[in-house]
């Protein structure tokens, strides 16, 4: 093991990758110069930042390493300030050999391993723990002093977003400095590009001597944190936490107390635009920041007047189509209502000609009917005249019979009184004189019918001979 201080700090440079000297020393410091115990917490901690996002050297002037949520940095446009240049005895800070990295090798494997094995382990119990924790609570077992905890965790950016605003106002007083975002860098830039202002970053060093004083002298005057809550959205975030180590290698962070201005840009990549490094008094910090917000004043309202118009657009294209959906679906029901009315017209027409139709059946059917009733008449009166035979001449055998009909008119025919009353309705079916079928022979003094029950009789019989006289009286 090294036993001076910068042995230290070359063999915990030549493990972890990190390339600045003063980050080193401030990690190594906050583990009382353990050098096991810091290198441990680079590689096994999982809420440490890991080694691999720290190989970007922050003596680069311009940021160029991945930021979370794959965005990226461009390089400021002139006349945007740059990153303060490291002191030339850090520029000269040599790096270990090839051969110093090969020995120390096993050693960050190892650590790694065992990093690796140890963070398996605490999951598994912390699953267990909850699937254990969720089935005795279900089972009422266990209180309900738990039950307004979250169910579902917040991402981790989040979280340790969170974890940093409560940090922040437990160390320095709740409701003091700037109303720091609870989210992850990515959803805070976004909310910055929404609301179209710049995004503060804030990157917090615990260790670093000057921070206290910066965070409760500055950062909590009223005059700064109002002037950055009205115009700015800020974030802040801890270097020992993943994603404000990941921050730090990014935007080159060489100076503490560190703080940052930037916005979103095109491709999923931001544009630094100020870098605030060392301490800083308040009068010192509104003075940078409004000559950011200044210089960057005209950009915003050009985006937001952008996205103003483009709403505008989008909103107009909105009512266009609304406005065409409508005439359409009124042209639409006008169209079902003419065809509707087509229809209706179409089966009027239909009904009217089937109408017309089954009349002109119903009257071929009467008039088949007539005609058929009429040629059966003519069959029949011919039939009777056939069966009556000639009519006889006058004799004392002969009956002379005078038929009346109710029209007026009088028929009268001789017959042998042989003959039955059946040819007396046999001669009046033959005549084309009567249409109806049921009828009888009536005599009126003395008043005597004829009916069924004295077909059978001849004339003589039925004292009809040698004359008689008939009418036709019509059965209802």
């Amino acid at each position: 093991m090294a036993e001076t201080v910068d042995d230290k700090l070359s063999y915990f440079q030549a493990v972890t990758g990190i390339s600045d000297t003063d980050l080193c020393t401030e990690i190594l410091a906050a583990h009382n110069w353990d050098l096991q115990l810091a290198v441990s917490s680079i590689t096994a901690n999982p809420s440490s930042p890991s080694a691999s996002a720290s190989t970007s050297s922050r003596a680069d002037p311009a940021p160029s390493a991945p930021l979370a949520a794959d965005a990226e940095f461009v390089a400021p446009p002139p006349p945007m300030p740059m990153p303060m240049p490291l002191p030339p005895q850090q520029q000269q800070q040599q790096q270990p050999g090839i051969a110093w990295r090969l020995v120390t090798l096993p050693f960050y494997v190892v650590s790694g391993g065992v990093g690796l094995v140890a963070g398996t382990f605490r999951l598994g119990a912390w699953v267990a723990g909850g699937v254990l924790s969720r089935s005795l609570s279900l089972l009422g077992l266990v209180g309900q002093a738990g039950s307004g905890d979250r169910l579902l965790e917040l991402p981790p950016s989040a979280a340790e977003a969170a974890d940093f605003v409560a940090e922040f106002e437990r160390e320095f007083g709740a409701g003091r400095g700037p109303r720091f975002v609870a989210q992850g860098f990515a959803d805070a830039l976004q909310r910055a590009q929404r609301e179209f202002k710049l995004l503060f970053v804030y990157l917090h060093s615990p260790d670093h001597p000057d921070t206290p004083a910066f965070c409760s002298g500055c950062l909590c005057s009223e005059p700064v944190a109002a002037f950055i809550d009205e115009n700015f959205v800020a974030w802040g975030g801890s270097i020992r936490r993943t994603e404000g180590f990941k921050m730090s290698n990014s935007l080159n962070a060489s100076r503490f107390p560190f703080c940052a201005v930037v916005m979103a840009s095109t491709n999923q990549r931001i544009v630094l635009l100020q870098q605030v490094e060392g301490p800083k008094s308040p009068e010192e910090m509104i003075t940078i920041l409004q000559r950011v917000v200044e210089e960057c004043a005209t950009s915003l309202v050009a985006a937001r007047i952008e996205a103003e118009e483009r709403l505008n657009n989008q909103r107009l294209r909105e009512e266009q189509d609304a406005a065409y959906r409508a005439a359409l679906e009124t042209d639409q029901a006008r169209e079902r209502e003419r065809i509707e009315e087509l229809e209706r017209h179409e089966r009027e027409a239909a009904e009217a000609e089937r109408k017309r139709k089954e009349e002109e059946e119903a009257l071929a059917r009467v008039a088949q009917e007539a005609a058929e009733k009429e040629a059966a008449l003519a069959r029949r009166r011919q039939e009777k005249a056939i069966s009556l035979g000639a009519e006889p001449e006058k004799g004392p055998s002969v009956t002379w019979v005078l038929i009346r009909f109710r029209t007026g008119e009088r028929k009268e025919r001789r017959f042998h009184s042989s003959t039955t009353v059946t040819s007396l309705y046999d001669y009046v079916d033959s005549l084309d004189c009567l249409k109806a079928e049921k009828y009888s022979l009536v005599s009126n003094f003395p008043r005597v019918t004829y009916g069924p029950e004295k077909h059978s009789l001849t004339l003589e019989e039925a004292g009809l001979h040698p004359q008689a006289s008939l009418f036709i009286e019509i059965e209802q």
